[in-house]
């Protein structure tokens, strides 16, 4: 992908982020969370399933 292309779309990106935010911060905030959650829950299957090779 050319970079002139790959900034446009970081802008583009960024931006819509800015205006979700500030117009439903709530809603951002939530999408945070749930995002999260499933960041913690993935490195705790990893953590299990390593755990279970141990044992």
């Amino acid at each position: 992908m050319p970079p002139k292309i790959k900034t446009a779309l970081f802008w583009i990106i960024a931006i819509f982020l800015v205006y979700a935010i500030v117009t439903s911060p709530d809603r951002a905030a939530d999408a945070v969370r749930a995002v999260w959650d499933i960041i913690v829950s993935a490195f705790s299957s990893f953590a299990q399933f390593f755990k279970n090779l141990t044992e």
